[in-house]
């Protein structure tokens, strides 16, 4: 059986790693050791950011809600509970840009639910 030489998979998976950790700071982009643990950790943060992303702009969407519905005389929990009553789906973000963009469209709907 020939014999086989794996020094070249071997620098193409390090380089690599060392490719995916540009923009690293200090050893962490030069070092494959460093690297390759710091691209583990940025792996998990990533994960982690992806999911808290959505419970942020979830509570941007009511707070921006909140105030447009306050200037019109109105509280989020009621407008959202009237909202459910009435089976109207339109969903936080759709509202809070709504209310940001169109107002006198936001404040129709205000006035209709209730």
């Amino acid at each position: 059986m020939a014999r086989v030489k794996r020094g070249m998979m071997a620098s193409k998976r390090r380089k690599n790693v060392l490719k995916m950790a540009k923009g690293f700071k200090w050893r962490r982009k030069s070092n494959f050791r460093a690297a390759k643990e710091a691209l583990l950790k940025a792996g998990k943060y990533a994960h982690r950011d992806r999911r808290a992303k959505k419970r942020t702009n979830r509570r941007l969407w009511i707070t921006r809600l909140n105030n447009a519905v306050r200037e019109l005389g109105n509280t989020y929990s009621k407008f959202i509970k009237t909202l459910t009553d009435k089976k109207i789906e339109l969903d936080r973000k759709v509202l809070s840009q709504m209310a940001q963009e169109n107002p006198e469209v936001f404040k129709k709907l205000v006035e209709k639910v209730g």
